[in-house]
């Protein structure tokens, strides 16, 4: 939590708070009229951030309302943030024909490589908050990038960036170098691309929340028609014991008896129902920042071939993390390294994206046709990934 306590003290200086560390992991802080309105503390207050706390310190995490009550603090302050990386001390890759070759795995083309130079490139590092809400509770941070330069998902680079970025001086971006980088993407292109990586890391995020969610549904449920079936298998037990009395009182009984049934098979279904609304899934996903930087690269260039056609591709690895990005991609998520090249304009996609129509059987490119076959007009039917709605 020293991050945390960290960000805390500094937060709360920029608003004029008188912010001292004190141990163990915590902080005294003497807080202004507005910081005490947002935070809820005292004039005086000590807060902690580790396991063991101060005394009288009231603890700090990422669960409860802390991370809420930061943002009213923060307002819109840093939700959109530039910055420029250090220019990189670490050589170019010596055999960069060997890189590419661990770096593109083409099913149906060939690559050849056409050259390297340096470059700085412009990426793009999303941060998303999502919170899930069952009969339990699950919220974390999800950080996503792009490299608006070459178009590529960067993927498990993000980490490596953020890394190399915090231990990097904070430099004002320079003007000639923001043009050399090129433009970023605009906000439909932008959005097509966010929103089925976002949907697929978000997935990824809760599978064992919701493995859990479900096992404890299981559970319940089970719980819930054993103890109700008893019930019932024992009403319809002396319903069967009855069927040969006659009489006033059998009639009563067997009347008693059906009313009990069915008043076990109705609050089976309420508290079933019960059930459902308890572990229904809330799911909330809010963009929390994003971060511009200009880093660079040494961009490699590559020629696609596949039959009569060529195009021109470009690659970068990046030095800040000593790593080549995955690359671009037309049509899928793009985390992977494997791709496929359509036929009509060579476009790279993961395989799903060159798979065959289910109705007629032929394969076609869902970055040329994404809604339906081209022969056949059958729906495209393979989705790039589930929609957050999906969920």
């Amino acid at each position: 939590m020293a991050l945390l306590r960290e960000f805390t003290a500094a937060l709360l200086d920029r608003h004029g708070a008188a912010v001292e560390p004190i141990e163990p992991e915590g902080l005294e802080v003497l807080a202004p009229p507005p910081v005490r309105a947002v935070l809820d503390v005292p004039e005086m207050a000590r807060l902690g951030f580790g396991t063991e706390l101060p005394a009288g310190a009231r603890r700090v995490g990422l669960e409860g309302d802390w991370l809420e009550r930061f943002g009213l603090l923060l307002g819109d302050r840093g939700q959109w943030v530039e910055r420029q990386a250090p220019p990189s001390e670490v050589p170019p890759p010596g055999d960069a024909e060997r890189l590419l070759s661990h770096g593109l795995v083409l099913d149906n083309a060939v690559a050849r490589f056409r050259g390297q130079e340096a470059r700085w490139t412009r990426c793009l590092i999303l941060a998303f908050r999502y919170t899930a809400l069952s009969d339990e509770k699950r919220e974390g941070l999800l950080w996503l990038g792009f490299n608006l330069g070459t178009g590529a998902t960067l993927g498990e680079l993000v980490a490596r960036l953020r890394a190399a970025l915090a231990e990097a001086p904070w430099l004002p971006v320079d003007p000639e170098r923001r043009a050399r980088a090129g433009p970023g993407w605009d906000a439909p292109v932008l959005e097509a691309r966010l929103r089925p990586l976002l949907a697929h890391r978000v997935r990824q995020e809760l599978a064992p929340f919701l493995r859990a969610m479900r096992r404890r549904l299981e559970r319940d449920h089970g719980r819930l028609y054993a103890y109700h079936d008893d019930l019932r298998a024992q009403a319809l037990k002396k319903l069967a014991d009855l069927a040969e009395v006659t009489g006033d009182k059998a009639d009563a009984d067997r009347r008693r008896e059906t009313q009990r049934v069915a008043a076990i098979e109705q609050d089976y279904r309420a508290k079933l129902d019960d059930l459902r609304h308890n572990y229904a899934l809330n799911l909330t996903v809010a963009w929390v920042q994003a971060l511009e930087v200009l880093v660079p690269v040494q961009r490699l260039a590559l020629l696609v071939r596949r039959r009569k056609g060529e195009r021109l591709i470009h690659l970068d690895w990046h030095p800040l993390a000593r790593q080549m990005e995955p690359p671009p991609c037309d049509w899928g998520l793009g985390l992977d390294r494997v791709r496929q090249v359509c036929d009509d304009r060579l476009h790279l996609t993961e395989p799903a994206g060159q798979a065959p129509c289910p109705a007629c059987g032929k394969p076609f490119c869902r970055a040329c046709h994404p809604k339906t076959c081209p022969r056949c007009g059958a729906p495209a039917a393979v989705a790039v990934s589930p929609s957050i709605e999906d969920l």
